[in-house]
């Protein structure tokens, strides 16, 4: 029964999503601005956790900055939404239009060689769209992005089908290390796509950095398995050019990540993502509670024994 209603659960909202991504942009974006005033001003949606992330990421910044931060941010998550279901049907022409990558003269020529590089990225701007990159490096080379699954079937399978439209191929995260091994073992050049802002379970903190005003709990699996299998590693600092417009450029990060120093990687990530932060605010996911693990509850509650964190109380 189950198996019944997740397949007519996927066939309703993948009708639905495809029927919507048929519109055009302009229309998809009037829908946008009428979720963004449902969103600010009716349903305030998750409005305590924004203005606390915004209010102690940017204590120089006034409150009417941050009202106007908070309104933009507001504004360019309903874009990223309708955005998102775009994907589903636009053609590959469109996507390079509407996204381009530059900075690609090192990164290609690395996978000319037949190397592999790991890009970091952040939820930022509409990550989403960073799946288009399949059509501006060499056809040899394989795209691949690690995710985490949702928990709801259905919409785990579309988001699936929609971000590997272009060709990039889709890696649970807890199957990362073997599959990227599996193509290394076929000599496979492959770019891999790590979006490590995210905050960790208990049991994944293993670093601490100082981002954005605040001791932040971060993510080091990525790290491990770069050195792991010796990817180049780059940073993609995305912008908005203007609405429904992106570019992303390709910044290397170090071509040999496995000399550097513990966590080195990371906080340079961390330093790098906060740059592009700052430069404009409004389109980062401001709505997710990144800080809800402080080291003070951690330290009471668990501590860390031959690289495994275990619980103390």
């Amino acid at each position: 029964m189950k198996k019944v209603l997740n397949e007519v659960g996927y066939v309703l909202v993948y009708g639905t999503w495809y029927l919507l991504s048929l519109l055009p942009m302009r229309l998809l974006y009037v829908l946008s601005d009428l979720l963004y005033l449902i969103t600010a001003y009716i349903l305030r949606y998750r409005h305590r956790v924004i203005w606390k992330n915004l209010s102690s990421s940017f204590p120089e910044k006034s409150h009417e900055e941050l009202v106007k931060i908070e309104k933009d941010f507001y504004h360019w998550f309903c874009d990223y939404l309708v955005e998102t279901i775009k994907l589903m049907t636009m053609s590959a022409s469109e996507m390079q239009r509407r996204m381009k990558f530059t900075g690609l003269e090192q990164f290609n020529a690395m996978l000319e060689r037949g190397e592999s590089c790991a890009v970091y990225l952040g939820h930022y701007c509409n990550w989403e769209w960073i799946t288009s990159l399949p059509c501006w490096i060499p056809e040899h080379a394989q795209c691949c992005q690690i995710y985490h699954p949702l928990e709801n079937e259905a919409f785990d399978r579309l988001f699936k089908r929609v971000r590997e439209r272009q060709n990039a191929r889709c890696i649970p995260m807890r199957e990362s290390l073997r599959k990227i091994l599996e193509y290394k073992r076929r000599h496979t050049a492959i770019v891999v796509g790590y979006i490590a802002d995210q905050v960790p379970l208990w049991q994944n903190i293993h670093h601490w950095v100082d981002f954005l005003h605040h001791d932040t709990p971060v993510f080091t699996g990525s790290e491990r398995i770069i050195k792991r299998t010796k990817q180049m590693c780059f940073y993609g600092d995305m912008r908005r050019i203007k609405r429904g417009y992106y570019e992303c450029e390709m910044t290397l990060m170090t071509d040999r990540p496995e000399e550097a120093k513990d966590f080195e990687v990371t906080d340079k990530y961390f330093s790098l993502l906060e740059k592009t932060i700052r430069r404009d605010p409004a389109l980062w996911l401001w709505s997710h509670n990144r800080w809800k693990r402080t080291r003070k509850e951690f330290n009471e509650r668990f501590m860390e024994v031959n690289g495994k964190v275990v619980r103390i109380s």
